[in-house]
């Protein structure tokens, strides 16, 4: 019996010492139920919005101080003409447009009805019903609340208008972050297991005693990796074109150009996870614990990143799949051009050009 224990107390040793160990079967957990809680919500709150007031009226500004301050929106942008409504949904800051009609209390008074345009970027259906929907609702109960309330038998009808996807097609939001996800864990888990695996097969050696330097040596990797992800890309955005009717409103040949910095991207930060890992089940292990989860959640591919709370709205910036989902979005449904996603790009390649010289210099280390 004694021996037992013995055994048993040197299993914990041997757990308790392996901070690897301990991640998994305490970190991830931790981890995850502070994410889920905190990104899965239904309700929203500080979307952007930007209004187009042709009336400037009391009751306008009172519509939009009452929308302003029910604590779901933020007002980015005043509008001020129809021409500059799509400018606006292309850079990307307004999830929503509300547009007041010319004389609109004298002609709610004279007529008893007028109408408020809602227009909406549908490009993420999901969150423009629900913006749509809570806006409605907050123009209605000004109905109630300030009007009927003193017997005046007005009406306000929303009109809404869901720009970019008219018919609420999820496939215009699951596309973009698809590809993303998919994209990111082939090519980075391709390349994470390259060097993990000479290490595990005993060729390293023969790496380490090359002429090579370590740059050749790390791009080598990554180009056979690229051209086979490139193609994948390629098969991706066919079968979202031909089978689910995913448009293509931009550039075809910026989209793929886009598409190849991302993978160079996802290569790169897989040749670096290899570099730090001793054996490939590591490697994979690294690669899916820090991009599955992170990409899923903290990218805006499933949950609206503005609706989540600020830190970890700080960490969706680190995520490149959050920048390469919006370079999609805007090609594809926006037709927008590099004028519009100059500095999604920029992100991107600077991650691409760190991740490569972290490999560099963790390979150095090892050279030495």
């Amino acid at each position: 019996m004694n021996r037992f224990i013995g055994f048993v107390k040197k299993e914990f040793h041997h757990i308790f010492r392996d901070y690897r160990t301990m991640l998994i079967l305490f970190g991830m957990p931790i981890a995850q139920i502070l994410i889920f809680g905190y990104v899965v919500a239904n309700e929203i709150k500080d979307v952007n919005i930007g209004i187009l007031d042709k009336s400037k009226d009391n009751v306008t500004q009172e519509i939009t101080n009452k929308i302003t301050s029910s604590g779901f929106f933020i007002l980015s942008d005043n509008i001020n003409s129809d021409n500059e409504i799509e400018e606006a949904f292309k850079k990307g800051v307004v999830r929503q447009v509300i547009v007041f009609e010319p004389n609109f209390a004298q002609k709610l008074k004279r007529e008893g009805v007028v109408n408020v345009q809602i227009i909406a970027d549908a490009s993420d259906a999901n969150t423009a019903n629900m913006v749509s929907n809570y806006t409605k609702a907050i123009i209605n109960n000004y109905v109630q609340t300030n009007l009927n309330s003193r017997g005046l038998p007005y009406k306000i009808i929303p009109e809404v208008r869901m720009l970019y996807n008219e018919e609420l097609k999820g496939v215009y939001m699951f596309v973009p972050g698809t590809m993303a996800l998919i994209l990111m864990l082939v090519s980075a888990m391709m390349t994470s297991i390259s060097i993990a695996r000479e290490k595990e097969m005993g060729t390293m050696e023969i790496l380490l005693v090359s002429p090579l330097k370590p740059l050749p040596i790390v791009v080598g990797k990554v180009i056979p990796y690229m051209a086979l992800s490139f193609i994948n890309a390629i098969l991706i955005i066919a079968l979202s074109y031909f089978v689910f009717g995913m448009p293509i409103n931009g550039s075809l040949i910026f989209l793929l150009l886009e598409t190849l910095l991302f993978i160079f991207m996802a290569l790169s930060l897989g040749i670096l996870i290899s570099t730090v890992s001793n054996s490939q089940m590591e490697a994979m292990f690294i690669s899916m614990f820090a991009l599955l989860l992170p990409t899923m959640l903290l990218s805006g591919f499933i949950f609206p990143i503005e609706n989540m709370p600020v830190v970890l709205q700080w960490l969706c910036n680190l995520m490149p799949a959050k920048y390469f989902i919006i370079i999609i979005k805007n090609i594809m449904i926006k037709g927008s051009s590099v004028l519009i996603v100059w500095k999604e790009t920029l992100v991107i390649a600077g991650m691409t050009v760190f991740f490569l010289a972290m490999s560099v210099k963790k390979f150095k280390v090892r050279l030495e």
